[in-house]
């Protein structure tokens, strides 16, 4: 028979992830239509945080050497980005990952704050250039709301069907059921982003006509959708290597700020990437996708 304490407990804990979801999510949303230097402002709160927050769990203290430069390196790279100097921006966040790693004397714990400093420095970067490039703000919330539809769907897909876990060792909640389910439901919901957008605003606020493209942004919604399920296990298997169960207690109900942008920062990052392979340039990666 279940324990009334512990059923009582979860059930806390999911009306304090609600609760926490219906303030920040309308929020980020606003920030994110806004643009400018409200959204970067809050990426760069973001970043910061993620970055504060994998020194907590790796071990780098605060106020090291290392650690204030990385902190450093993604203040400038957000000055150099509201400048128009983003790939200036990009080489200082470089630079500052090589000199935490020759810092650490090329031991394991120099790498660890290398990466982090790496992580945290693409992530901010490629939501910064998503949402100041071609069909910025159309992108930057399908971004999001594939990522959420993700997270959201996977968590009560695979609570409801169960079955075989998708990597036990490192997390072992998640479940196959529950990332098949995330994936259509996101694809669906990213394909619903855009049909809005293009009925709603036109060629407006940078929205266009996307709708045009509505395969192709249903398989974009899937790969987002399968790197940020990545980006959740890459997180886990950290937290797990450090024996950590929350990066912190920031969000109520909901732990961290990696505890819930890490699979938003790997997405983000790999539709950079997909987008400069596919001709797109480091400033205005997504016109490369053609998508707009």
């Amino acid at each position: 028979m279940a324990d009334p304490q512990h059923t009582s407990k979860k059930l806390s804990d999911l009306g304090l992830r609600f609760a926490s979801a219906v303030v920040l999510g309308p929020l980020v949303l606003l920030i994110a239509w806004l643009g400018g230097l409200p959204y970067a402002a809050l990426m760069l709160v973001a970043a910061v945080l993620f970055l504060w927050e994998w020194f907590s769990i790796t071990g780098t203290r605060q106020v090291s050497p290392a650690a204030l430069i990385g902190q450093g390196a993604l203040v400038v790279l957000t000055l150099c980005h509201v400048a128009g100097h983003a790939e200036i921006g990009f080489a200082v966040v470089l630079l500052a990952a090589l000199a935490a790693f020759g810092l650490g004397r090329f031991s394991r714990a120099g790498r660890w704050s290398a990466e982090g400093i790496l992580y945290s420095g693409c992530a901010l970067f490629a939501l910064l250039a998503i949402r100041e490039g071609t069909g910025g703000l159309l992108f930057t919330f399908f971004l999001l709301f594939v990522v959420w539809a993700t997270d959201i769907f996977a968590y009560f897909t695979g609570r409801a069907l169960g079955g075989p876990k998708l990597w036990a060792r490192v997390s072992p909640k998640k479940t196959w059921s529950g990332a098949i389910g995330g994936l259509v439901l996101a694809a669906a919901f990213g394909v619903g982003v855009v049909v809005v957008a293009g009925a709603w605003a036109g060629q407006e606020a940078g929205l266009g006509d996307a709708d045009r493209n509505l395969r192709v942004w249903a398989l974009l919604a899937a790969a987002l959708s399968i790197v940020s399920q990545a980006g959740d296990l890459l997180e886990s298997a950290v937290k797990r290597r450090f024996d950590v169960k929350d990066s912190s207690r920031l969000i109520p109900g909901h732990g961290g700020i990696m505890d819930r942008i890490d699979g938003l920062v790997a997405a983000a990052i790999f539709a950079v990437l997909i987008g400069v392979i596919a001709g797109g340039s480091l400033r205005d990666p997504i016109a490369g996708l053609g998508l707009s």
